[in-house]
């Protein structure tokens, strides 16, 4: 089954946090690292972040540091906490979709808005990300860039449904504060994801792993050899 190609970026610090225990994420990456993550919008047909980076960041989701076209934005809000006051719902500086799930009031929309109503994710949490990406398919979306935050990226992970991961390295060390990944069901290594590395770029002070995902390893059996 055909579905958008999609793309997840984040901006983490050396030890995996995307935020301070606060929850204050300006700024982790450097200037030229915030350039190349508007390129990749610019390449995006949708953009998607979730509700709880949205309320915290009341970000815009827009191309502005390169030359492109705006992305549609996308905000996964499965329980419609989104302020009818959020930037993304108020700008009108780019089309933008609003997730719920059915039943759940949203509210009117602006003109730029539309509302979907999508059934939620396993567990009755989130919004199920298979029909998502085939709503967007349908919409005439090919290929879509994820922002976070870890609940978004953590879900989209473990429905194995990222092409390319890209994560920007900032040189600091933040400690206690928000992973960038959240729990994965992962008991042994084996069962890890793993990528391979198709590049590697340095903007400024920040390192960038551009990553595809990879087969996975041999399962050494109890004597040290491959099972």
């Amino acid at each position: 089954m055909s579905r958008p190609r999609v793309t997840l970026h984040f901006a983490q610090s050396l030890d995996g946090r995307i935020a301070t225990r606060s929850g204050a994420s300006r700024w982790i990456s450097g200037p030229p690292a915030t350039h190349f993550a508007h390129e990749l919008r610019a390449a995006a047909g949708a953009v998607i972040v979730g509700s709880g980076t949205a309320i915290a960041d009341d970000p815009r989701l827009t191309v502005r540091h390169v030359s492109g076209p705006q992305p549609l934005r996308v905000v996964l809000d499965g329980r419609a906490r989104l302020s009818a006051s959020a930037r993304l719902l108020t700008d009108g500086a780019a089309p933008t979709v609003h997730v719920t799930h059915g039943g759940v009031a949203a509210g009117s929309s602006p003109p730029h808005v539309e509302r979907w109503a999508l059934p939620a994710g396993p567990a009755g949490e989130g919004v199920d990300l298979g029909a998502l990406l085939a709503r967007l398919e349908e919409r005439g979306v090919a290929a879509v860039l994820v922002e976070g935050g870890r609940g978004v990226i953590t879900s989209f992970l473990r429905a194995g449904l990222v092409d390319r991961l890209i994560v920007t390295i900032a040189p600091m060390i933040v400690g206690a504060g928000i992973d960038a990944v959240g729990d994965l069901a992962t008991v042994r290594l084996d069962q890890a994801r793993r990528f391979a590395t198709e590049r590697v770029i340095r903007l400024g002070d920040d390192v960038i792993l551009d990553l595809v995902p990879s087969a996975a390893p041999a399962v050494l059996d109890g004597r040290g050899g491959r099972s």
